[in-house]
Parts: structure tokens; C-alpha cells; sequence
């Protein structure tokens, strides 16, 4: 029998939340690649929260609809090339979905911004030498880029600064409290849980960390940032956003990068009373990680030395095979996670 590609398509559009049995798992006949293409087996695939906002039809990267392929991005290697400058066992990132394996472009497509970012590429990794190639589905890929641009290029954070930054356990919203601590800031994070909050603090080198699932946590925050909150990075949204506009310092900065609190919901929520940021002077802006791809090789190359010098920690929290994909997409949804949710595909 000839080998099979697998791949995990949409079943249902879930109303709210997402569960396992609103995914599909596929069998299909393996591609082949023309001129100019290659067919990459899949190694590691990355599950992110914007997929949330995908699967409703509500997300800037486009709708997905009944039947389709789940999107996503991954690392793998070429298995049949048709391209010059890509060989067989060429470790590679393309945006290839939830499949086992897939047809790739070796050539980028004329444009920048979005379109380039969510074109099927094969783009050939130069893996660091005692570094996973699935930290590059992380803290060195998309997750890593969108908290570099957030807090170096927008947040400008400054020594003695404080900033605050929910989801703070997750693959972004850690990265963004490194670079800030890096950088001389005074980090604070909101995360789920207890042990979420310890590991920011004993591990990642927070200064405090706020469990957002106690009944006093919003007072736990304004105690933990007493001269209010500098430079603020969210990707949640609702009452985790509305708590930390109420805490902001004079000419604070907030950046928005996500809305999780929206991702779940069937209709599109309330935000935050605005009043805080006129009060305070405050400015706030939106990092979208496609504009920002052209700063890809400088995050990695820096992210990489950080890691290697022990001053940045990825945390993963890998799963094993692709049908155990969307079970662990709907506890990402749930924020049962800890740390970047990564599938290790069954080869």
C-alpha cells in the first residue's frame, strides 16, 4: 500500500469552546511536488490561540471553514525536493497545518506583511547545535517574535519601569517578561494559577506574579505594582485587560497583541472603559507578528544566545502525535496549558 498523508481537518464550528470531537482526522493520498516544490514530513507542530479565533471565521489570517484543513505552523524535514537550493533532510519551517506531511514552495512569494508570512514556504532552519528544533515553533518563532517586536520596538520598556504582562506562563507572554527583565524592567505577570506564578517568578526572574483566578487578585495586582503599571502587554482581553487600564501609570504604554477572552465567546464581547487611558495619558497599540517578519533572523540569532546563556528559559508543553492534537487545542482554550503547546508528530 501506498503511504498515506494524515491530517486533522475542522468537523464542527463550535459555538463557545472547543472540543476534541469538533476535529476531524483524515487520511489522504501523499502529495507530490512539482517544479519548484518539496514534501516535507512534519516533526513538530505548533497549536496556538488564534486558531480560536480561526475556527468562529474571526481572524485576520482567514476563516476556517467546515472541512478544511486545520492551519498551523510547523518544523520538519524535505522528503522529496524539486527545488534547487532544498534537499532531502533539509530542516525546514513552513505553515503547513495539521498534517503529517505536506507540499511546500521553496521559493518565497513576491509581497511582504501577511500574505508572505501565511504562504506554505519551506524555509530552511540553521538548527543551533543543543537547541530542539521545536523551540522554533516558540520562543524563537512566531510566539518569540510577536513578544520581541511587542516590547523592544513598541513597549520600549526602561530600567525601573514596571511591566505587566497576562498569560504571563504562556509562550508569548513569557518571552515578553524576559526581554523586559533584560532590559531593566520590573516585571509583574497574571497567569492562572499558583504554580504558573511560581514558575514566572522562581524561573523566568519575575519580581511578582498575580493569580487572576483568586477572588483578590485584582487588589493582589494594584499591591504588586504600587507606582502603577509602566508598560502593560496583553493577550486576553476582558476583565484581565479592564484590571491593569485601572493600574496604569502616567504616559503608560499598553500593547494588544491578543484577545483569548474573545476567542472562546460566540459573539464579539464588551471592551474596557476607556476613561484610564485618557486620565492617564496613555497610548495604546496593536502588534500583529506579520508585520514584523523581516526581524525574524535578528530574534532568533538573539533569542538563541539568551537561551544559551541562561538568560532566557522556554518552557514546552509537548504532546505526543497528531490525534492527540485537538484534545490539546481545546485545554489550550481552556488555558490548561503550561507553556508553549507543541504536538511532536509520531514518525
Amino acid at each position: 500500500m501506498a503511504a498515506m498523508n494524515r491530517r486533522v481537518v475542522l468537523k464542527h464550528r463550535p459555538d463557545a469552546h472547543p472540543s476534541a470531537s469538533d476535529f476531524a482526522l483524515e487520511t489522504i493520498p501523499m502529495p507530490e511536488p512539482g517544479d519548484g516544490q518539496v514534501v516535507v514530513e512534519t516533526l513538530f507542530l505548533s497549536l496556538d490561540p488564534y486558531m480560536g479565533s480561526a475556527i468562529k471565521g474571526r481572524h485576520m489570517s482567514g476563516a476556517v471553514r467546515e472541512g478544511d484543513l486545520m492551519p498551523g505552523d510547523t518544523i520538519g524535514h524535505i522528503v522529496k525536493s524539486r527545488h534547487a537550493d532544498l534537499g532531502e533532510g533539509d530542516l525546514v519551517s513552513s505553515r503547513t497545518g495539521w498534517q503529517s506531511h505536506a507540499l511546500a514552495n521553496g521559493s518565497e512569494p513576491k509581497g511582504a506583511g501577511m500574505a508572505v508570512a501565511l504562504a506554505p514556504v519551506a524555509r530552511k532552519i540553521e538548527a543551533v547545535p543543543g537547541l530542539s528544533p521545536s523551540l522554533y515553533l516558540g520562543v524563537l518563532g512566531m510566539p518569540g517574535l510577536t513578544a520581541y517586536a511587542g516590547t523592544v520596538d513598541m513597549l520600549e520598556p526602561k530600567p525601573g519601569q514596571t511591566l505587566a504582562v497576562s498569560a504571563a506562563s504562556g509562550a508569548v507572554g513569557a518571552t515578553v517578561g524576559q526581554i523586559a527583565r533584560n532590559m531593566g524592567a520590573r516585571v509583574v505577570g497574571i497567569a492562572g494559577s499558583d504554580e504558573k506564578c511560581r514558575f514566572t517568578v522562581d524561573e523566568l526572574g519575575f519580581a511578582a506574579c498575580v493569580n487572576r483566578r483568586k477572588d483578590s487578585w485584582i487588589t493582589d495586582l494594584a499591591a504588586a505594582c504600587p507606582d502603577g503599571i509602566d508598560r502593560y502587554f496583553d493577550t486576553v482581553g476582558g476583565p484581565t485587560l479592564e484590571a491593569a487600564m485601572a493600574n496604569l501609570a502616567m504616559h503608560a504604554r499598553v500593547v494588544l497583541c491578543g484577545m483569548m477572552d474573545q476567542y472562546n465567546s460566540s459573539t464579539i464581547l464588551n471592551g474596557p472603559a476607556l476613561g484610564p487611558v485618557l486620565g492617564k495619558r496613555a497610548t495604546i497599540s496593536g502588534v500583529v507578528v506579520y508585520d514584523h517578519f523581516d526581524k525574524m533572523p535578528r530574534w532568533r540569532r538573539l533569542g538563541a544566545d539568551w537561551i544559551k546563556a541562561g538568560k532566557l528559559v522556554a518552557k514546552e508543553d509537548i504532546v505526543p502525535g497528531l490525534d492527540a492534537a485537538p484534545a490539546a487545542f481545546a485545554r489550550l482554550m481552556a488555558g490548561e496549558n503550561f507553556g508553549k503547546t507543541v504536538v511532536a508528530m509520531a514518525t
